[in-house]
């Protein structure tokens, strides 16, 4: 656990010094998110570079079999190392899973709303604005509701992937595509596997 709260410390820790901090209310948040890459291009470097070494990390933890002197049935070399781990790494992955239905199941029951489209850490809803804020539910009092999806700096909490129309995510889905695998924009390759 030790190395996990290293990696979300420096997430926490880089995020804050590109402007990004827990302080912020939803639309300080948003603006701090739309602008962080622009304000600091090294620093944002090193944020992609946090969330890769996490990322692979955690897929590291079941590395498979590779190379092309490998042959089906025999054993690999990364069997032999200690931090071959496939348990672990499915524990994590079973933890994000279960957090996200929760709160999918909860923003079902509170806004009545389904999302279009899911893909691991990725939920694409219908809006009838371009901000999160219009269908996010919050209280009366201003604060998100318990339970949903929230918007922060810390892992676990939502951040905006992307914004894209109606007509575009039923032309994916029409095509047989994800668009949670290509909410993002113009970086997207349609022609990926799903």
């Amino acid at each position: 656990m030790r190395t996990w709260t290293r990696g979300t410390t420096a997430y926490v820790d880089t995020l804050a010094d590109l402007g990004v901090t827990k302080d912020l209310d939803d639309r300080q948040f948003l603006a701090a998110m739309h602008d962080h890459k622009q304000n600091d291009p090294v620093m944002a470097a090193v944020l992609a570079a946090i969330k890769a070494t996490v990322k692979d990390g955690v897929g590291k933890l079941r590395e498979r079999p590779q190379g092309k002197s490998y042959k089906a049935g025999e054993r690999w070399p990364a069997l032999e190392r200690p931090t071959w781990r496939p348990d672990i790494r499915a524990a994590v992955i079973s933890k994000a899973r279960v957090n996200m239905h929760r709160k999918l199941s909860n923003m079902a029951r509170t806004t009545g709303l389904f999302p279009l489209a899911v893909l691991s850490d990725c939920v694409v809803y219908p809006s009838p604005g371009e901000s999160p804020l219009d269908f996010l539910p919050y209280a009366a009092s201003g604060k998100p509701q318990p339970g949903g999806f929230r918007l922060g700096p810390t892992p676990g909490l939502a951040k905006l992937e992307g914004v894209q129309t109606m007509l575009w995510a039923v032309d994916l889905m029409e095509q047989g595509l994800n668009p949670a695998r290509h909410i993002k924009g113009g970086d997207a390759v349609l022609d990926e596997g799903e």
